[in-house]
């Protein structure tokens, strides 16, 4: 499509103030990271790493990080097996309430956390009779982490459709040697980016985790919230939030590379 030299820089404009608008503010997080001032006065007066020092020595966002990592891949592991086995069920068969199926596995992701975690924390006191734990957390992660592996799954059957399994199928394979080779290496892509997806919002969820959490476990997203507007803790808080946003280039970067490396195998 042949577009004018306006319309061009006029798109370019636009695509920058977007990007402009994404990215700008973490920038700024990450500056006033090494912002000397407590107030955080821009353009900074100076700058320091010592604040980098008192996040590091800082127990309770290291106890925070530890308990969202264990959320985090407790909650995908979970959102793996059960939204990839929900994700065949509905793509492969054919099944009274295959619809209905479908809709239940992603009304969690719809519901208000709020909604959520109070219907979680009912269940888990007052009908199971648990005591709150990271693994009350986990579970409730996982009941709407298991929405994005499921939608990426099942987008990712319904374009590759089941011709070659069926072809694997009538060369003799079985069906573990089918999946495999055949199944599993076309979905790969997929699940890579449900995993990442369900771990980023795992990582982030503090609604549901005010609900599930016990008094003695603090999740990152809870103790940067609860600290935030701490005059003496908010530098930290910055730090901490800068680390964050450097880590998540990395899976997001090896998720492209994997997505690409296997596209470019099947061609």
């Amino acid at each position: 499509m042949f577009l004018t030299r306006r319309t061009r820089i006029t798109l370019l404009v636009l695509t920058l103030i977007g990007f402009a608008f994404l990215y700008v503010p973490l920038g700024i997080v990450v500056l006033n990271a090494f912002n000397k001032s407590r107030t955080f006065a821009f353009p900074p007066t100076g700058y320091t790493v010592k604040w980098w020092r008192l996040a590091w020595d800082n127990q309770g966002a290291r106890d925070g990080l530890t308990a969202s990592v264990k959320a985090g891949l407790g909650a995908t592991a979970i959102a793996l097996v059960l939204g990839t086995m929900a994700a065949f069920a509905v793509q492969r068969f054919r099944f009274f309430g295959r619809s209905t199926v479908s809709f239940l596995v992603i009304l969690p992701i719809a519901l208000p956390g709020i909604v959520t975690g109070i219907a979680l924390q009912n269940a888990f006191t007052s009908v199971l009779a648990m005591n709150l734990s990271i693994w009350t957390i986990i579970i409730g992660h996982a009941t709407f982490c298991v929405v994005i592996v499921f939608n990426n799954v099942q987008a990712r059957l319904r374009r590759t459709g089941t011709s070659l399994e069926q072809a694997s199928a009538d060369l003799g394979a079985t069906g573990w040697q089918t999946f495999r080779y055949v199944t599993f290496p076309s979905i790969r892509g997929a699940l890579v980016a449900g995993a990442l997806l369900a771990f980023g919002l795992s990582f982030d969820e503090i609604v549901v985790t005010n609900f599930t959490a016990p008094a003695d476990v603090q999740t990152l997203p809870i103790w940067i919230f609860g600290n935030l507007f701490r005059p003496n803790q908010a530098p930290v808080v910055n730090v901490v939030a800068a680390v964050l946003i450097v880590l998540a280039v990395v899976p997001v970067w090896l998720a492209q590379r994997l997505t690409d490396d296997a596209a470019g195998s099947r061609l």
